[in-house]
Parts: structure tokens; C-alpha cells; sequence
């Protein structure tokens, strides 16, 4: 159960009521679920962070398939369900292999990758679990994207992080509809 009611145009900033009827008008209602249920609370904060969201899929150098398993990875390490239930479907779409994203969502033992996964999946894993990412992590990605892609690499892990810890804090619901088993965590 969510943590916060449902945001309200009396309930956000006073000083930001505009850019929330603003941002309603585009969405047409405060979303029931997910990291925009928390980010719409303070809707300057939700602008931004939907202005680099939208870059990241929108303009990445990245593929969809690059961009969907690093979001991925990160609901992963993070257990986030709500990034793993919206993404799963999303990354094999976009050209995951099944037995990767289940690997993946059980923790198990990981399939053969092609060079541009395992960039992806190590460069991750390195970061999420010890804070850092060693030289061959890194240079194993900037070979398979570039300085551009291994910066937009960065930011998709770390704008999926954000929007992790908004939904984990606040305990966000999932959606009704979702097609994808949970994470076991």
C-alpha cells in the first residue's frame, strides 16, 4: 500500500500548483502508481527528472535493447518491482533473450551474452555491489559504446536508481495489470 494519498493541487507546493495543473495536463491525472505517484508531490522535481528520463530513452545513443536491460540490472540490484514488472517485457521486446531476463529476475547462473550485454550487465553489477566499477568493467563498455554511451550508460542506471528509491521508500503499488512474475528478493 502506498505510503502517500494520491497528490492534490492543494496538497503540492503552493508555489508550484501551476506546473502541476501544467504536467495534468499532459498526463491527464496524478499517476495511481509508480515514480511519478511520488515524483507528482513536488512537480518542479518531477519536471526535471521527466526532462532527463525522456532524453535517456528518447535521444540515447544506446539501443533499446542496451537501454532496457541496464534499466533492468538496476531494478534488479535494487529490487524494484515496479522497473522490473514496466521493463521485462519492455528488454525482451526490444531484443533480450528469455533465459537472460529470467536469469536475471531469479538470480541464477547468466546465459552466454553478446559483448554489448555483458558490458552492461558487469558494468552494473560492479557498481551496485561494491560502489565502484574497475577498469575492466569500464573499458569493456567504453569499447561497446563509446564515451557517450558509457556516460548515457551512467545516467540510465542512475536516473532508474532514482526512480527505484522513490518507488521502494514510498512503497508505490504496481499496476493492476502487470504481466511479469515478481522478483524474489
Amino acid at each position: 500500500m502506498a505510503r502517500l494519498p494520491a497528490a492534490t493541487r492543494e496538497s503540492v507546493p503552493q508555489d508550484q500548483a501551476e506546473i502541476f495543473d501544467e504536467m495534468l495536463g499532459r498526463l491527464g491525472s496524478v499517476p495511481p502508481y509508480g515514480p511519478g505517484s511520488v515524483m507528482i508531490h513536488v512537480p518542479e522535481a518531477h519536471r526535471w527528472a521527466t526532462g532527463l528520463n525522456n532524453y535517456l530513452r528518447d535521444k540515447s545513443s544506446l539501443s533499446k535493447k542496451v537501454q532496457e536491460l541496464a534499466m533492468l540490472v538496476t531494478a534488479r540490484e535494487l529490487d524494484c518491482q515496479h522497473i522490473w514488472n514496466a521493463h521485462a517485457a519492455s528488454g525482451r521486446a526490444a531484443g533480450l533473450k528469455d533465459d537472460l531476463v529470467d536469469a536475471l529476475r531469479e538470480k541464477e547462473k547468466l546465459p552466454a551474452m553478446a559483448p554489448d550485454e555483458e558490458a552492461v550487465v558487469d558494468y552494473g553489477r560492479e557498481y551496485f555491489r561494491t560502489h565502484h566499477v574497475s577498469r575492466g568493467a569500464f573499458q569493456a563498455a567504453l569499447e561497446q559504446f563509446g564515451t557517450q554511451g558509457v556516460v548515457e550508460l551512467t545516467l540510465t542506471m542512475g536516473n532508474y536508481s532514482l526512480l527505484a528509491f522513490a518507488i521502494n521508500a514510498f512503497d508505490t503499488d504496481l499496476p493492476p495489470n502487470r504481466t511479469e512474475p515478481l522478483l524474489p528478493t
